[in-house]
């Protein structure tokens, strides 16, 4: 991990070292709810916690930005696999699980997840991880990091387009691994055993190691883990049980050198998640209810999900004496393939449009490819004085490429008879290789005026220019044949923060900032157009952060305003489509973060966020042009809220330490959420009117978007240890709550027919027992 700021001669390197361990130790105690197992003699006083939100390490009661922080410890008492398990303890931030990990659409405060780019960007380090573009699945296909060997993840809230460039619209996801230490060896094992209710049992284990090579100089740090991870989804067609199971595994090698110039950091991660298929329950449209018994299915095709990651970073931190230079190289290489089940969808054809006696099966297959290089410097002044600064400049390549494949058969798996199978037996094959390149340069300044006063303001200025085919060599959905795309666009984005600090535990903040997600070229379909434009918002945040009761307790608070214009919504007719710059939406509300510790035993938490976001205006129509007739498709009206942002979520937690006899020491503690009520999408029109002639309305159908209920989950865990052994217990959703993270309709594209609606479910009630040995 880059120092952000060297501390100087190799006598100093203890220091360093004594820095990063007390860090670690305070971001363990401050992540909520899960706190550094410790002993009873510790200060009640809230340690302090430190962050690089503004690529410099501060102490994160300074900041003039809403920063939440996940610990170590944290992941570890919720037996997390991935952002599903801890989404619901940072106030404003929302994930959807759409079945399994590596699966999963991610929003802060309202800007919801809407079209295929994603809306929050994702850092290992100072590597930017995932894609850019519009044609890698971004919005659907975030990095889930098996959170092993992770010091802790950072989440920022609200546009951060000033120093974290594209994607970062709605805010940032920044997970900070644990570096090499040349001073201490260190070996770490470890296992665990789970099972969930009404499904199968899994199982883990890992390994960890810190090696010093050179005495206060050199050190590699590698570690590996890997996650049998059980089911509890079933199959009503086949009668498949547990179909959700999979494996997760992550190793990383990561090699520093520290010298009284310059520091060294190398790295390589690779991530493999493999699932056989996909958590889902079939509701009744009518009802909500469960159509075929407690988390039942109903699916045509299987669903497997494999996903790779490759990443190599290196960094280097040179210090000049006068400023700190830093150089962040990364390349990564991503690839995924996932199936969806469109028998519902696509299976139809058979009987519809071939005149066979019923309906067949069907699915779709998505295969990805993304190799993505990443070049950033940094030139940047030392910390502490009254004016800090930094300038930077920022490339990305990304080579991808999406394949898909819609395959029809009959409802037993066997392929059309004979001609039908050779015409039919493909709906499509699309090739869509794309290449994206931005650059950008940007400058960000800090101005302690006095005392009390400081204004923090930062520029970016970006280019992004992209490139895209459509190559059709079969099927009926889409037109044959190759078309061509590009486009380019120039992106200013800009940041602006006065900070009051009114006493020495308050300081009062405003902030004002913009961000940004790429548009490009689009979908060759009729009536989409042939690129979209970037969709950019202004965001205006006033902030409280205190610390009171002799710093046993503190307070942050922040109520915010969002603008969304030009937001890229979907557009689909037929069961294709592209995007379309919809219209506008506002968000705003208020997040609350508090953390209280009543005695060096006890310690309290709670998080809480209220948000309106709604769309401001109806969408953009899309008029699909047809044999006698025009479509005219809103993919969202005025009034609309927006998809997946509940107007209350909340959670609480407390924990409590105690010692025991020999030397050793336990805690135990509990959380409760609540996340309130959704809606699953926005709401759709369709107007069918004479060809040209919009105002001639001959019919005309509003779809609302589908509503997701509230749930509440209370979750439960205890630890002993002694320094060396760790023991740990949890059972997540004791009551075994019944709360759906994702909805869709499952409906005919030709026939319109609604089947059912399916549903992702939170991870019904699960009990774990883990074990780590370090010495």
């Amino acid at each position: 991990m880059n120092r952000l700021g060297k501390m100087g001669t190799r006598g100093q390197a203890p220091r360093r070292r004594a820095l990063c361990a007390a860090t670690t130790a305070a971001l363990a105690a401050m992540a909520m709810p899960a706190f550094a197992q410790q002993s009873s003699d510790e200060a009640v006083e809230l340690d302090t916690v430190v962050v690089t939100a503004n690529k410099r390490v501060e102490n994160v009661r300074t900041v003039g930005a809403a920063v939440s922080l996940i610990g170590e410890h944290q992941l570890e008492n919720l037996g997390a696999n991935s952002l599903a398990d801890y989404a619901d303890y940072v106030p404003g931030l929302q994930v959807q699980d759409n079945g399994n990990p590596g699966l999963t659409s991610i929003s802060m405060r309202g800007i919801a997840a809407m079209s295929s780019g994603a809306t929050v960007a994702s850092y290992i380090d100072e590597v930017p991880v995932g894609s850019s573009g519009l044609w890698q699945a971004a919005t659907t296909l975030n990095l889930d990091l098996l959170p092993y060997d992770i010091e802790r993840v950072e989440v920022l809230r609200g546009p951060q387009g000033t120093l974290y460039g594209a994607s970062a619209i709605g805010g940032l996801l920044k997970y900070v691994t644990r570096a090499p230490d040349p001073l201490a060896a260190e070996w770490r094992v470890g296992g665990g055993w789970s099972k969930v209710k009404k499904g199968g049992s899994g199982w883990n284990a890992r390994f960890g190691a810190n090696l010093p090579l050179v005495e206060d100089r050199m050190a590699v740090r590698v570690g590996y883990a890997r996650n049998e991870i059980p089911g509890y989804s079933d199959s009503q067609l086949d009668g498949r049980e547990d179909i959700n199971g999979g494996t997760q595994s992550s190793g990383r090698v990561a090699l520093a050198w520290q010298g009284d110039a310059f520091d060294l950091n190398l790295s390589a991660l690779r991530q493999e998640i493999d699932f056989d298929d996909r958590a889902g329950v079939a509701l009744d449209p009518a009802t909500g209810r469960q159509l075929f018994g407690d988390v039942v299915d109903v699916l045509g095709a299987r669903q497997p999900f494999e996903k790779r990651i490759d990443l190599y970073a290196l960094t280097l931190d040179w210090d000049l004496g006068w400023a700190d230079f830093v150089s962040a190289t990364g390349w990564s290489d991503t690839k995924t393939m996932y199936q969806l089940d469109s028998t519902v969808q696509f299976g139809e054809v058979a009987d519809l449009m071939l005149g066979l006696p019923e309906p067949g099966s069907s699915w779709v297959r998505y295969g990805l490819d993304l190799e993505k290089l990443t070049q950033e410097f940094r030139l940047s002044s030392k910390s502490g004085g009254p004016f800090e600064w930094m300038i930077g400049a920022f490339h990305t390549t990304e080579d991808a490429y999406q394949g898909q494949n819609v395959w029809l058969g009959l409802m037993d798996g066997s392929p059309p008879p004979p001609p039908l199978d050779a015409a039919f037996g493909t709906l499509a094959v699309v090739e869509l290789p794309s290449d994206y390149k931005e650059t950008a340069v940007f400058v960000n300044g800090s101005w302690r005026i006095n005392d009390r006063f400081k204004l923090d303001a930062g520029l970016r200025q970006s280019r992004n220019e992209q490139s895209y085919s459509q190559i059709v060599p079969a099927g009926i959905l889409v037109p044959l044949g190759t078309t061509h795309g590009a486009s380019e666009e120039d992106v200013f984005t800009w940041s602006l923060s006065p900070q009051f600090q009114i006493n020495d535990d308050t300081m009062l903040y405003a902030r004002a900032a913009t961000g940004y997600q790429p548009g490009g070229p689009n979908a060759a379909l009729p009536g989409i157009p042939p690129s979209v434009d970037s969709s950019m918002l202004g965001s205006y945040e006033l902030g409280l952060k205190s610390q009171f009761a002799d710093r046993r307790a503190q307070l942050d608070l922040a109520l915010f305003r969002i603008d969304w214009d030009d937001i890229q919504v979907q557009s689909q007719f037929n069961g294709v489509g592209g995007l379309v710059n919809g219209g506008e939406a506002t968000s705003e509300g208020l997040e609350l973060s508090a953390l209280f510790r009543a005695t060096d035993r006890l310690q309290f938490g709670l998080n809480a966020a209220y948000t309106e976001a709604e769309v401001k205006n109806d969408f953009k129509e899309t008029v699909i042009p047809q044999d006698g007739f025009d479509v005219i498709l809103n993919s969202g009206l005025g009034g609309d809220r927006m998809p997946y942002v509940p107007r209350l979520s909340w959670s609480a937690t407390a924990e409590y330490y105690f010692d025991l006899a020999g030397g050793w020491y336990g805690h135990v503690g509990g959380a409760f959420r609540h996340v309130g009520n959704r809606v699953a999408g926005t709401s759709d029109r369709q107007r069918i009117t004479l060809p040209g002639d919009p105002s001639t309305v001959l019919d005309e159908t509003i779809v609302p978007p589908l509503e997701v209920g509230s749930y509440d989950a209370f979750d439960l865990y205890a630890s002993v240890g002694n320094g060396s052994w760790t023991i740990r217990t949890f059972v997540n959703n004791v009551g075994d709550e019944r709360g759906w993270s994702s909805m869709m309709r499952v409906e005919g594209a030709l026939s319109g027919r609604l089947a059912h609606l399916r549903a992702v479910p939170i991870q019904p009630r699960t009990l774990g027992l883990e074990f780590d040995y370090r010495f």
